[in-house]
């Protein structure tokens, strides 16, 4: 089993590459989808976040918007944020990968939002990362509900900056590009993938 890491700045697109890698036969855990788990009501996470942070708990779940209000441009009560959700996260993708691998898959696909900002790449046998131009990144974002120019501004001090990432990625994904072109290079990704998970097994 191979496992291969899938990331990039907010906006880039990164649930809709990974569906297409899922499409294709990657088994695709989502970073995201786990935390919405976790904070749902009575969730591991959100009896945790309501200890630390009772104002962002709405009818037993956690509300992510004045969640997010609480500890963006707060450096100290992100930092306790993460101690709390992080571990959570990390054991609900090593669950995960523990059925993969009974299941015996070929390929599972992670989507690490923070891949590079954790120093995350010694997890993974290769690195996708999804990028897009940034006026498109921008339009993307602000499209979002709630979402303002200083809440993006603020999300993208805490990430490594795209060109960055894209030096460091093993494979990259331009999503600027109409659908069916970012669908063919993800296709061509994945045959490469394909031809390293059937190298390692042979080795």
């Amino acid at each position: 089993m191979i496992v291969v890491g899938l990331t990039g700045s907010i906006g880039m697109g990164k649930s809709t590459v990974l569906k297409m890698f899922e499409a294709l036969g990657a088994a695709a855990w989502n970073a995201d989808d786990a935390v919405h788990r976790l904070y749902a009501k009575g969730a591991a996470g959100a009896l945790a976040v309501a200890r630390d942070f009772p104002e962002a708990i709405v009818d037993g779940a956690v509300d992510r918007e004045k969640l997010a209000a609480l500890v963006l441009g707060n450096p100290e009560k992100l930092r306790r944020l993460e101690e709390i959700v992080h571990p959570l996260v990390s054991d609900d993708r090593a669950d995960f990968l523990a059925r993969a691998e009974s299941d015996h898959v070929d390929i599972v696909m992670l989507d690490i939002p923070l891949l590079f900002e954790k120093s995350y790449e010694e997890m993974f046998d290769a690195i996708v990362v999804v990028s897009a131009p940034a006026d498109v990144q921008r339009a993307r974002v602000l499209a979002r509900p709630g979402m303002t120019e200083a809440k993006f501004e603020a999300i993208l001090a805490q990430q490594t900056p795209d060109a960055e990432k894209r030096a460091r990625a093993d494979y990259v994904i331009d999503t600027g590009l109409p659908l069916e072109e970012t669908k063919a290079q993800v296709e061509g990704v994945m045959s490469e993938l394909k031809r390293l998970s059937a190298t390692l097994a042979r080795g």
